[in-house]
């Protein structure tokens, strides 16, 4: 079953992403990103990029909010709120998933899962199965 956010909750995880954007480390990119998770149970995940001199070992925020609830014991979501660009800045342009994160959020979400994704005067709302169409699930191995 499907839950619908009202546009005032999309708004509310886009401002808890965007604060949480502040603590991203990039020292090589300057691209911080900010990731706000909405859980089954109403609990909020943040997550931040976190860069590697060694570039393999960065870790997307967006899996940073996820690895942090599921450390946590939950593992059914809602939905999350992405939001990226200069550091320091505000972002100026949608920041989507890449398609590791993609592949993260459908280990644990359906297809109605939503994406939100936000600049400035500007929200987007995406399903999972819009973002990630004919995925490979944990489905597919039973």
């Amino acid at each position: 079953m499907a839950i619908e956010l009202t546009r005032a909750q999309c708004s509310a995880l886009v401002e808890e992403a965007l604060d949480a954007r502040v603590y991203a480390y990039t020292p090589y990119s300057g691209f911080a990103v900010g990731a706000a998770l909405l859980d089954i149970n109403g609990t909020v995940w943040t997550g931040v990029n976190i860069e590697n001199a060694a570039y393999g070992p960065t870790n997307c925020a967006e899996r940073t909010a996820f690895f942090k609830a599921v450390s946590e014991g939950v593992a059914e979501f809602i939905a999350i709120a992405v939001v990226g660009g200069p550091m320091g800045e505000e972002p100026y342009d949608f920041c989507a998933p890449c398609g590791v994160c993609r592949q993260v959020m459908r280990e644990f979400c359906g297809d109605d899962f939503k994406i939100i994704l936000a600049k400035p005067g500007e929200m987007k709302v995406y399903t999972l199965s819009e973002l990630l169409p004919e995925s490979f699930s944990p489905q597919n191995l039973q």
